[in-house]
């Protein structure tokens, strides 16, 4: 019996990182994980315990290192978060701004690049990045979030992320949902066609267990190596829906390059 894959998870302790350490968690004979977050006491809430965790900052490469020691893979689902300034007013809209040191350029360029370095310097063949549709918009609202062009910057971490040589799958999410998932259909698409036009006017979104889904099966699934795509579900009650259940197929839907 092979070896199990060993796998580090970066933003461990987010909304669908931790879904990713617990569905790699469940397949103890085929994945060895480890997660990265900077707060231990976050990290014992979420999970009961800090073990099989490394903390530290993506700001500061050196603290990567320990934590990709002798990794195959690496899964990156850090991201700037952008927070609400004050009590939004009657008829306007909320302002936005993102902490002290951490917009998107330092986080989701900066930082991801730092991973993806590290990544090459401890020989980890596979890296999984989860982004977020959007990035071919300049005008997406999302980045006009704290004027933090977060698309924007995730977009440009991506292209560094395909350039890079290592083996790559780039998955970006529409809309997350904390809802079930393995009870929907799931679509891919390429440069935000889906959310131009979304296919019979579906919601272009997806649930967070869904998303962590495929990442798990892109470890796993040969067809889903060097590709990049977008990522939505029909709805439940979608007329004629099935839900996806063969990855290989959905993954030989995709495509290389951004």
């Amino acid at each position: 019996m092979a070896a199990p894959l060993s796998v580090l998870v970066t933003g461990a302790t987010g909304r669908t990182g931790a879904l990713v350490v617990e569905k790699l968690r469940q397949r103890p004979q085929t994945f060895s994980v480890r997660g990265f977050a900077r707060s231990p006491e976050k990290a014992a809430q979420r999970f009961g315990s800090p073990d099989s965790f490394f903390f530290g900052d993506i700001r500061q490469p050196e603290t990567l290192t320990a934590a990709l020691s002798a990794c195959q893979a690496l899964v990156i689902l850090t991201s700037a978060v952008p927070q609400m300034q004050g009590a939004p007013q009657p008829g306007q809209r909320p302002n936005f701004a993102f902490a002290p040191g951490e917009p998107p350029e330092v986080i989701d360029y900066q930082g991801q690049v730092s991973q993806i370095k590290a990544a090459q310097a401890a020989g980890v063949e596979h890296i999984v990045l989860v982004g977020s549709m959007g990035g071919t918009q300049a005008d997406h609202p999302l980045n006009s979030l704290g004027d933090g062009k977060i698309l924007i910057w995730k977009r440009k971490a991506e292209q560094f992320l395909i350039d890079s040589g290592i083996d790559y799958t780039v998955i970006r999410a529409g809309g997350l949902l904390d809802q079930p998932g393995g009870q929907r259909e799931l679509l891919v698409g390429k440069d935000d066609t889906l959310l131009a036009n979304p296919p019979d006017g579906i919601p272009t979104s997806v649930p967070r267990a869904d998303v962590a889904e495929v990442v798990v099966q892109a470890l796993l699934e040969p067809a889903a190596r060097n590709k990049a795509f977008d990522l939505i579900s029909k709805p439940e009650d979608a007329p004629g829906a099935a839900v996806t259940s063969d990855f290989k197929a959905l993954f030989e839907q995709t495509t290389p390059g951004l």
